[in-house]
């Protein structure tokens, strides 16, 4: 059997360790790939955007399953692409896809389907928007609508840091076209987590709570990234709050978007709150969430191929739910010198011998000319420990981390240590 992954970050090369765990035999094509998932099945030089190329190499393909990691393929319509073809796809399509896209139609969605989450207002006019900002007042929340690589939330402990990053994303575009229009916020005090739903548009299977830093520096300080490390489980969340969201938030949700005559298949993803008043909804994503998907998959002992497979044939998901391993899981990002705003590429990087327990999942790395392993991107590596405590786990994830070389390495060393 052939599955085709869309994408070649370390998302996409977690998603490609599972499934070979899943099934050995699996012939695993990546698209555009990194030299991770090389190491796991071959690579395709096709870019993740390149929608017209992509379903070209399906079509030569003929995989069992395609599954696309980036959320720029849903959004601009790769599912709808390959239904047409009738090529088996896992995700949603463009007008699904919205829920992340546009977080303008995520907030109205929300608002009518009696979703929790911020008040929230949509403005393209920034004196209009700092109004806003001073009606809801310090700390205030400025979000980009579109889809700005998880950079394009900027959390304002004033009313000046509100207005100089409405100012940013409306005038000077920081964000071009994903910044057109905003979103002024209430702020929301309490823990994040991030739950993943495996759903088939009605039925759904919920992943195992995790929770991703998304500060640069130690201490959750510094400014947003992509996500400099994750762990799994979360420790302060009861049983009971998986079933509560499912109530409150997945199924509301799925609901409202067959309403919208866009029903959801594939990953949708809870980026959620942990207030006095409940879980709320911070953000929803269209795909599996990067580095949480790297501390998750190590984790999951059930099969992620057999429900990924009847969502992709337009299938309804049977069996029970997921099964997890009791152990812990500390994910630890390491990421390029400039990042997040300007990484530098092309430092050599040296790997450590292999560790027990410990899985080096490939980001943002590439081959050189002389065929030695280079930094490609922010994030460069993401390095799994599993372990029977949470701090055995998060010893070994940062002393792996210590041990890998590259000019110009940075990572948090507090991942998974409570914050």
């Amino acid at each position: 059997m052939k599955v085709l992954l869309v994408g070649g970050g370390g998302r996409e090369h977690a998603l490609a360790w599972k499934l070979k765990r899943d099934d050995p035999s699996l012939e695993v094509i990546s698209a555009p790939g990194n030299p991770g998932l090389a190491e796991l099945g071959r690579c395709a030089a096709v870019g993740a955007n390149d929608i017209a190329a992509l379903t070209a190499l399906a079509r030569r393909e003929r995989p069992a399953l395609t599954i696309v990691g980036p959320e720029a393929p849903l959004a601009a319509g790769i599912v709808d692409a390959f239904r047409a073809e009738r090529l088996p796809i896992f995700g949603p399509t463009a007008a699904a896809a919205r829920i992340e896209s546009s977080k303008s139609f995520a907030k109205e969605l929300m608002l009518h389907a009696r979703v929790p989450t911020a008040r929230a207002e949509r403005h393209t006019d920034a004196g209009a928007a700092r109004r806003a900002a001073r009606e809801l007042g310090a700390p205030v929340v400025i979000k980009a609508s579109g889809l700005a690589a998880g950079k394009g939330v900027i959390v304002c402990e004033s009313i000046a840091e509100a207005d100089a990053a409405i100012d940013s994303m409306l005038e000077v575009r920081t964000f071009g076209g994903a910044g057109d229009e905003i979103l002024v916020e209430e702020f929301m005090e309490g823990k994040e987590l991030s739950i993943f739903a495996i759903t088939d548009g009605t039925g759904l299977l919920p992943m195992l709570p995790a929770r991703d830093h998304k500060r640069l520096l130690e201490g959750d300080r510094g400014p947003n990234t992509g996500g400099m490390g994750a762990y799994a489980p979360v420790a302060d969340v009861a049983p009971a709050l998986v079933g509560d969201v499912v109530e409150r938030i997945f199924l509301p949700t799925l609901h409202a978007l067959r309403g919208y005559g866009a029903p959801f298949t594939g990953l949708l993803y809870a980026g959620l709150m942990l207030t006095h008043e409940g879980p709320r909804v911070v953000e929803f994503n269209c795909r599996f969430g990067d580095p949480e998907t790297e501390a998750l998959m190590p984790l999951l002992e059930s099969s992620l191929l057999e429900p990924c497979l009847a969502v992709a044939r337009g299938e309804r998901l049977s069996g029970g739910a997921l099964r997890w391993s009791s152990d812990c899981a500390v994910t630890t990002v390491l990421a390029a010198e400039g990042y997040p705003e300007s990484p530098v590429k092309g430092a050599r990087i040296t790997l450590p011998a292999a560790a027990e327990g410990v899985h080096i999942f490939h980001a943002g790395t590439a081959r050189n000319a002389e065929g030695e392993l280079v930094t490609a991107g922010g994030r460069v590596l993401a390095l799994t420990a599993v372990a029977p405590t949470m701090e055995e786990a998060r010893a070994a994830s940062a002393g792996a981390a210590a041990e890998v070389e590259f000019a110009g390495k940075h990572f948090r060393s507090d991942i998974g240590s409570g914050l």
